[in-house]
């Protein structure tokens, strides 16, 4: 037996003797329902907080925790308040790792929530499975998490697979651009963006014209540039974080190489927008699975206004950010299945609750369906372009480099 398995089968047995025996001191009834006391929900959290990808992490979870906070301040779930119980692993796998193996067999948690990253969440897939625990919102748009079928794992974004062939698309047939390349992270996030784009191009009977990465946690884009920028791409698929990408395009554009840089939603509108200034002219364009994090008119109910309304309720010196609002989102949908699972809460309960969700509404043109074979929640994609150093929709790809195409 190798190390990783006497590591998951230990794991697997300290999880066992965590859900025998009574009640702990905060109350909770450890059996059916860990996490769970009579007056407190607990989720157990593992995202980057710090480190190359720390805004992620931190908007994820603040997105998260406004609506977690209105909850409560309206009562909690049939009476108990939620509380999120968050470890920083820095987009580190090992630590993602160790930190929900301390959730899972010490933390006490009822269901784990708001994971970032697709190496760090590949990484306790098999925790997961073999706690059955659920796992509900994770700020990753991988394949891995979607195939083959996993019951506990809740997905609420679009998948990477559905970004990238949505740009593929428009670079193809609006702008007529078969020159593509792919600028990638070397780890299971690039990874999963390189073989979305080229399964995309497939399509069309294309395939990449270059294919440039860097190790995560690293600036080291030079080579990666280099060997894209000698192919002579018209358009680059970049599947990175927002420091790797923005030195990328900035290294680019000191070179003379000025294709349409195509950014995957992971990469995080408002830090890539910052670190590039407002100064860069050429045409930055970035998917989101998430409307525009802005408020419509006064009353608006729709998941957009209300995230802006309670984030400056609670945390009136924050921005609105698509990741904050995916977070929301996530929020949105666990406290909706804890609603739906009633009083006697299990994990099975929460799962079933979950899967009950029909055309949940969101707002105007978005909703959200679950099923008992189905664990993907929303399926659109917009895009965003920047402009004066801020990510404003994009409704005409065809006006493209003539000032157009953001309105």
């Amino acid at each position: 037996m190798d190390k990783a398995l006497r590591a998951v089968v230990f794991i697997v047995l300290l999880v066992a003797l965590a859900g025998c025996g009574g009640a702990d001191e905060s109350g909770a009834v450890r059996g059916d329902a860990p996490g769970v006391s009579a007056d407190e929900i607990r989720l157990g959290s593992s995202l980057a907080l710090t480190g190359h990808a720390g805004y992620l992490g931190t908007q994820t979870l603040r997105g998260a925790d406004a609506y977690i906070r209105h909850v409560n301040d309206n009562g909690g779930v049939h009476g108990r308040k939620i509380r999120i119980i968050a470890y920083d692993d820095s987009y580190d796998p090992p630590r993602c790792l160790m930190n929900t193996q301390q959730l899972i067999i010490s933390g006490d948690v009822f269901a784990l929530f708001c994971y970032v990253g697709t190496p760090t969440t590949i990484k306790v897939l098999p925790l997961v499975e073999e706690a059955a625990i659920p796992l509900v919102g994770m700020f990753t748009g991988a394949n891995a998490l979607r195939q083959p079928f996993n019951p506990y794992l809740v997905n609420i974004r679009a998948s990477y697979y559905q970004e990238t062939e949505a740009a593929v698309r428009h670079l193809v047939e609006d702008l007529g651009i078969d020159r593509i390349a792919v600028f990638y992270q070397y780890d299971a996030y690039g990874f999963d963006g390189l073989i979305g784009t080229e399964l995309a191009l497939k399509g069309y009977d294309l395939e990449p014209v270059a294919r440039g990465s860097y190790i995560r946690g690293t600036l080291n884009v030079s080579e990666g540039m280099e060997k894209i920028r000698h192919s002579g791409a018209e358009a680059v698929v970049m599947v990175g974080t927002y420091d790797a990408c923005a030195r990328f395009i900035s290294v680019a554009l000191e070179a003379g190489f000025d294709p349409i840089f195509y950014n995957v939603s992971f990469v995080g509108a408002e830090e890539l927008a910052r670190r590039l200034g407002p100064e860069v002219q050429s045409e930055v364009i970035m998917s989101q699975v998430v409307p525009q994090p802005v408020a419509g008119p006064d009353g608006a109910e729709d998941v957009a206004s209300q995230y802006v309304r309670l984030l400056a309720r609670y945390f009136p010196d924050d921005t609105p950010s698509f990741v904050g609002l995916e977070g929301f989102l996530n929020a949105r949908i666990m406290v909706e299945g804890l609603q739906r699972a009633g009083r006697d809460l299990t994990r099975d309960g929460l799962i079933a609750a979950i899967e009950s969700l029909r055309n949940y509404e969101l707002g105007p043109g978005l909703s959200i369906t679950y099923g008992p074979g189905d664990r993907q929640g929303l399926e659109k994609v917009y895009f965003t372009r920047l402009e004066r150093g801020r990510f404003v929709p994009l409704l005409d790809w065809k006006g493209l480099g003539r000032g157009e195409g953001a309105q």
